[in-house]
This record gives structure tokens, C-alpha cells and sequence, in this order.
């Protein structure tokens, strides 16, 4: 079996090498359909996860399974195009070593992005979501069998309050409608049933989706500050006649990336 902390060391040594002692101050997980955002990298270096020991192997469409360092708007920057999900091999440790490397570096912010499913109305198929919480329908989570009182977690402004707030500023500057919403975390990978988003709707979520409550709970526990954002590639089973395809939610996911680079491009230059 894989030593978790050997692997994490392996993988941060392999990435300081390539870094010259330039530390990003922002790590970004980008979700499916999202890798037009590398495009905006100036002088990238890429790794590919298969060369970082720990780090996963996307099984889905969407998810290039590369490491990218480089700079956007003048700020070093670490972008992760791919991520682990819970239903590729049943396993919620899938993002461990990539929260531990990322904390390693010692990027100071966490910045996640997915593709998600709308239950609000006015939020339709290629809108941004900042969310504010999370509810973790699928009760699974990336501490289960750790030892130690830091696996127990306090979840309490798990949404990084300043990040947000700043964000909901540039989004304003820029013009960019940004809606808020709590996430609803789904294991995957077959979509929700409309009696699953009626509940949903009812126990208060705003867009579900099957990924990034891990990575949140890793990089709590880790003490990085985090973000995240949906992109809405659809509305929630039940609520539009368009049947749900991960093909729509690539296509769905273009209409909304020019947003979320301008977003966070503009986010940079407030971490000079």
C-alpha cells in the first residue's frame, strides 16, 4: 500500500524542482469542461499527475490530469486540471496527496471550481455560483479511517468569508452576475432523481453536484483558506425537459468559462 506521506514529499519534490524557489500564492482546481482557463497561464510549465506519485488518474472527460505552474496577471499561480471524484473507485481520499502537496508549497488561498446542477430557477445553464456552504448528502468523507484530533474537523466558514467577499466585488467591478448558493454533494456518477432534488431543494441547497466537498474538508483540515464556484452546466432532474448528459455538461460549461477567467483573473490582482 502507497505511504500517503512518502507519496505527498515525492510529488513536493518533484514540483519545488520545477518552481526555482517561486512559491504560488494561488492553487485552482479546475471541474469538468473548465481547461480553457490554463490558456490564460503565461510561461506554463506542465506535469502530468502520472509523474507525481499519489496524485490520481482522471477517468472522465474534461479532466486532463495535468499540473500546470505559471502566472496570470503578474501572480504565480498553481492550476490542477483534473480531480479525483468519489465514484471513479468508490474512495474519498482520491484528493489526499494533491491538499497536502498544495499545503506543502505553501500556496496561501484554494480556489475549486465544478460543474454543477441548478435548483434555482433564475440560475440556468451556464451561470456562476460562489458557494457559500455545503450539505454532504453522500455522509462519505476523506477522514474516515485517519487517526489524530485534527480529523475532527470544524466545518464552520468552511467558504473562506474574505475570499468571498472579494470575489463578489471583482464579480461586480466586472460586470459578471455571480449567484450564491449552498452545494449539495452527490456521490456519483449517475445523476439525481426528482425526488432526490425536491429533497435537496427542500433540506436547502441551491445546485448539487458530485465532487469538491473532499477537497473542502482536506484543505479545512489543512488550514488553506478556500473558495469555490459552479459553473451551472444544467437544472436539476426534473425541472427541464433536456435530458442530463455529461456531453451537455461540457457543452454547458463553455458558456460560462470566459466568465469565471475574467473572474479570476481580476481576483489576481488583488493578491498583489
Amino acid at each position: 500500500m502507497t505511504n500517503p506521506n512518502q507519496s505527498s514529499n515525492e510529488a513536493l519534490d518533484i514540483i519545488r524542482s520545477r518552481l526555482n524557489g517561486v512559491i504560488p500564492k494561488l492553487a485552482i482546481i479546475l471541474g469538468s469542461g473548465l481547461g480553457p482557463l490554463v490558456e490564460a497561464v503565461q510561461d506554463p510549465t506542465t506535469i502530468s499527475f502520472t509523474d507525481l506519485p499519489g496524485f490520481p488518474c482522471p477517468s472522465v472527460e474534461g479532466h486532463a490530469g495535468s499540473l500546470i505552474l505559471g502566472q496570470i496577471n503578474g501572480i504565480e499561480v498553481l492550476i490542477l486540471q483534473g480531480r479525483s471524484h468519489y465514484y471513479e473507485h468508490g474512495d474519498a481520499t482520491g484528493m489526499l496527496i494533491v491538499i497536502e502537496t498544495i499545503k506543502g508549497i505553501g500556496c496561501k488561498q484554494l480556489i475549486l471550481t465544478n460543474a454543477a446542477g441548478s435548483l434555482r430557477d433564475e440560475a440556468g445553464p451556464g451561470s456562476l455560483m460562489l458557494i457559500t456552504d455545503h450539505i454532504n448528502y453522500s455522509g462519505m468523507s476523506p477522514l474516515i479511517d485517519s487517526s489524530g484530533n485534527d480529523r475532527f474537523v470544524d466545518m464552520t466558514d468552511a467558504y473562506d468569508p474574505n475570499i468571498r467577499n472579494i470575489l463578489k466585488v471583482v464579480a461586480d467591478e466586472n460586470e459578471i452576475k455571480l449567484y450564491e448558493g449552498i452545494y449539495m454533494w452527490f456521490s456519483g456518477p449517475n445523476f439525481e432523481t426528482p425526488a432526490e432534488i425536491r429533497a435537496a431543494k427542500i433540506l436547502g441547497a441551491d445546485a448539487v453536484g458530485m465532487s469538491t466537498v473532499p477537497e473542502v474538508i482536506l484543505a479545512k483540515r489543512a488550514g488553506i483558506p478556500t473558495a469555490a464556484m459552479s459553473i451551472i452546466t444544467n437544472y436539476g432532474a426534473g425541472m427541464s425537459d433536456t435530458a442530463l448528459t455529461h456531453e451537455q455538461t461540457m457543452k454547458n460549461a463553455k458558456i460560462a468559462t470566459d466568465n469565471l477567467i475574467k473572474l479570476i483573473s481580476n481576483y489576481l490582482k488583488n493578491l498583489r
